[in-house]
């Protein structure tokens, strides 16, 4: 549920634009903004919340996009928008060496862990996962609006766009580190065979 609570103002912003998209850019923007200032108030570190930074950085920015131009054309892109930005987030925080699961699994995990090999690359594979999936589901969501389709391929297209990197996220730390264990038990094996 971790996982979901970084996407809230997404979701505020699918919900309220329906009363109009510069509402609903707004409650993205006052819903990112409380939850960094309650993550802060909290004593979490503000460190790897690049998809946090970035979150705020959208919805002000389409806020006063929506505002002064109400009738814009992107305004049917809304989603495609939305979730090529996520994108845009993940791929740059992997770059960055700062993938945005991070900040969110330093939640759930012992600190001790934070700094291992085996905690980064599950965070870089995680994210890389969620970026694939945003980079899909915008490029779906892009097809929808232009070709006017029906609203249920775009609900369908982006409940599928987080539903299977929530199902990813929800298995693969525990099977790279049972590979892990795995591969260092092996080795631990082949060098007690050596010292023998």
């Amino acid at each position: 549920m971790n996982y979901l609570r970084s996407f809230i103002p997404w979701l505020v912003f699918a919900a309220v634009s329906s009363a109009g998209w510069q509402w609903g850019a707004l409650a993205g923007l006052v819903t990112a903004a409380a939850l960094l200032v309650a993550d802060r108030a909290a004593g979490l570190s503000l460190d790897y919340r690049l998809l946090e930074y970035g979150t705020i950085l959208f919805f002000a920015a389409l806020s006063v996009l929506a505002f002064a131009r109400p009738d814009s054309g992107l305004r049917m892109y809304g989603s495609a928008l939305s979730t090529g930005w996520l994108a845009l987030i993940a791929w740059v925080s992997i770059a960055a060496q700062r993938p945005f699961t991070m900040a969110i699994a330093r939640r759930m995990a012992r600190p001790e862990v934070w700094h291992t090999p085996l905690f980064r690359r599950i965070n870089v594979v995680l994210t890389a996962a969620w970026a694939l999936s945003f980079t899909l589901t915008a490029l779906a969501q892009t097809a929808v609006s232009a070709y006017h389709g029906n609203v249920i391929y775009s609900i369908v297209i982006q409940i599928a766009g987080f539903v299977l990197p929530i199902r990813f996220t929800a298995a693969y730390p525990e099977r790279a580190r049972a590979r892990f264990m795995g591969n260092s038990g092996a080795r631990n094996d082949i060098q007690g065979d050596m010292a023998s």
